[in-house]
């Protein structure tokens, strides 16, 4: 009890002594960046609102509307390997500021020994004998470093902010990996789009085939006809079995996105393509928030700050104080007597008077660090928003195309079936009815592959605008509710 009342009166005493100090090196304010007022390519998009219930907000694959991404995105986040590993690096950044926080504490021990020994025992004037004595001690022992300069707080800011940088790193590979999903289903989807789409060219050819044979055996038609029907038939058959090679690595790409060996998962194929969301842009400046990714480079920012605190401490002497308190008796008997009670307190200072430069140069390295960090931040930001920028231009570019391939296909479908009725009424030959054809397959091609860009887009843009991550949940591991 006496020792437990002593280490209390030395932890207040020096607590005390503690608040009186200040933590040195600069105070972490956030860099101001240029922040557009609106986006080069808001004409014809509508900024987000923030009551608008119909948009996505976590969940917002489910804009696609397309059943194996609203089945395997919420997977992501506890079977992806990628958002695994992130979670454990965020876990011991959390270990690392409970490890930093430690050292603001006094450390308590206890100690206790027991000694048998045969010993001589002075008897008198030429006299003695020899006797077994018992000896002990029993010890309680306070050591602390007080952190008057604030080393130790800056360590304990600069390992919050490394943890709060880590979170945000979690949220930002659960994203990347949930789009890199959302991307592979929409490849997934093209492909089986584009094997459907051959698969129909297939039956045409074979039927324009069948009738060349026909007109080949009544001799209408030259020879070279045939052949040309049957090299057109057989590449559109080379083509569709190609496809089988993109789809099988794509459903391998979505099986380990989702956490599964790639033979684990067998996707039925699809008939349609996933929906192409109503998208709106959000307020440029809310970026700053909203994309995970810029926040971890913020919160490594505010620890580089932090490190210029500790790095400045080196300058300052370290103290150190300890007290002891216990019983200490020989023979044992009567060991935690008061007359045996013994205690003894203990002061120590150290400072480097020369270092050749060693601390001057800790604080620069310091000092650079934060600055390539700030460089960072803001390269991010910058890099931010041009994906949101090419995300927008792409989309409404597309969108352009979209209608422009989507008339070619129709006049070039018209085109080829008059090719082939005038190939039949005698007045053309085959290879009008070859380019024709040919025409119409790469038309209807070019128009799926500007429908995949366009979904693709458009999971880029959920993805550049943080898909509902707010910096707002990022935890102050110390036990506060905000951020510095």
């Amino acid at each position: 009890m006496i020792v437990l009342r002593f280490a209390r009166g030395f932890a207040l005493a020096t607590i005390a002594a503690l608040m009186a100090g200040c933590a040195v090196g600069p105070d972490y304010h956030r860099p101001t960046v240029s922040v557009p007022a609106t986006w080069k390519e808001l004409d014809g998009w509508s900024a987000a609102r923030p009551d608008a219930a119909s948009l996505p907000k976590g969940d917002w694959w489910t804009a696609f509307q397309d059943p194996l991404l609203d089945q395997l995105e919420p997977q992501v986040a506890v079977s992806n390997q990628t958002v695994q590993q992130a979670a454990a690096n965020y876990q011991q950044a959390l270990a690392d500021v409970r490890l930093a926080r430690a050292s603001l504490f006094p450390t308590l021990g206890v100690a206790g020994s027991a000694t048998r020994q045969r010993a001589g025992i002075n008897t008198g004037v030429g006299g003695g004998r020899q006797a077994v004595v018992n000896s002990g001690s029993l010890e309680g022992e306070v050591n602390w470093a007080p952190d008057f300069w604030g080393k130790v707080r800056r360590a304990t800011e600069e390992s919050a902010a490394t943890a709060q940088a880590s979170q945000a790193t979690l949220a930002n590979a659960m994203l990347s990996e949930q789009v890199a999903l959302a991307q592979a289903v929409i490849d997934l989807r093209v492909a089986d789009a584009s094997i459907d789409l051959l698969q129909r060219t297939v039956k045409a050819y074979e039927e324009s085939l069948r009738v060349t044979q026909n007109q080949s055996e009544a001799g209408t038609v030259a020879p070279s006809d045939l052949y040309t029907a049957r090299t057109q038939l057989e590449t559109a058959q080379s083509s569709l079995i190609a496809l089988g090679v993109s789809r099988a690595r794509y459903e391998h790409a979505i099986a380990v996105l989702s956490g599964r060996n790639p033979e684990a998962l067998d996707i039925a194929h699809g008939a349609a393509l996933p929906a192409l969301p109503d998208l709106s842009a959000p307020v440029p400046s809310t970026l700053l928030e909203r994309r995970p990714d810029i926040a971890a480079a913020e919160r490594r920012m505010a620890a580089q700050n932090a490190a210029i605190g500790v790095a400045v401490a080196a300058y300052y002497p370290t103290i150190s104080l300890s007290a002891v308190a216990g019983f200490t008796q020989s023979p044992l008997g009567g060991l935690l007597n008061i007359a045996n009670y013994v205690w003894s307190l203990g002061g120590s200072a150290s400072e480097t008077i020369f270092d050749g430069g060693a601390r001057s140069a800790q604080v620069d390295a310091a000092k650079a660090a934060y600055d390539s960090a700030v460089a960072n931040y803001r390269g991010t930001v910058l890099n931010a928003f041009q994906n949101v920028e090419d995300d927008l231009s792409g989309l409404r570019i597309l969108a352009q195309q979209q209608v422009a391939i989507d008339q070619a296909v129709k006049d070039a479908t018209h085109g080829a079936q008059i090719a082939l009725n005038e190939y039949q009424a005698g007045t053309v030959d085959y290879t009008t009815v070859a380019t024709a054809q040919a025409a119409q397959l790469s038309n209807e091609q070019t128009a799926l592959n500007v429908r995949e860009s366009r979904l693709i887009d458009a999971a880029a843009l959920f993805g550049d605008v943080g898909g509902g991550w707010s910096a707002g949940t990022l935890r102050d591991p110390r036990g506060g509710a905000c951020r510095d």
